[in-house]
């Protein structure tokens, strides 16, 4: 039987109850990149447009020492289906060290469809580390995803 080309997540684990360690190392692996998004938010402030958000961070994270095949902007991959290719490149707002997906986003509240196409292109990709970051609002929005394609699971940490 054939899996399913996509299934939404409803239910989001979080993986400090199913892996306490990997949770500590992924939050340390991740800690400089988180750092430069909440720096791009105090510095520039909420209500502004997603674009602004994502140049920021690009020089942000620049000068974080993330750098040439560290950091790519508007990474563009593609995927299949049944095997076959399909031609339209999907894309994400960054990739960084290869392994980290940051989706950027300026919107009053995150809802389940922003989770959820990061949550493809993790899958479509796969990239197991993904941060979905909202800069519009006053109080900032991050929230750090790990996935695990063995399990076909989502985890929260």
């Amino acid at each position: 039987m054939n899996k399913p080309f996509y299934r939404i997540a409803t239910e989001i684990k979080k993986l400090q109850d199913t892996d306490p360690q990997l949770t500590q190392q992924l939050r340390k692996y991740i800690y400089n990149i988180v750092g430069c998004c909440q720096t791009v938010h105090r510095d520039m402030g909420p209500f502004l447009n997603e674009y602004m958000y994502q140049d920021a961070l690009e020089i942000c994270l620049s000068e974080a020492g993330f750098c040439g095949e560290d950091l790519i902007r508007e990474y563009y991959f593609k995927t299949s289906f049944h095997n076959r290719p399909i031609n339209h490149p999907h894309k994400v707002d960054f990739l960084v060290n290869g392994k980290v997906f940051v989706e950027c986003k300026a919107v009053s509240a995150l809802l389940p469809e922003h989770r959820q196409q990061l949550f493809n292109y993790m899958r479509l990709a796969g990239i197991r580390l993904g941060i979905l970051y909202n800069f519009a609002p006053t109080v900032d929005q991050c929230e750090k995803y790990y996935y695990d394609p063995d399990l076909e699971t989502i985890f929260i940490f």
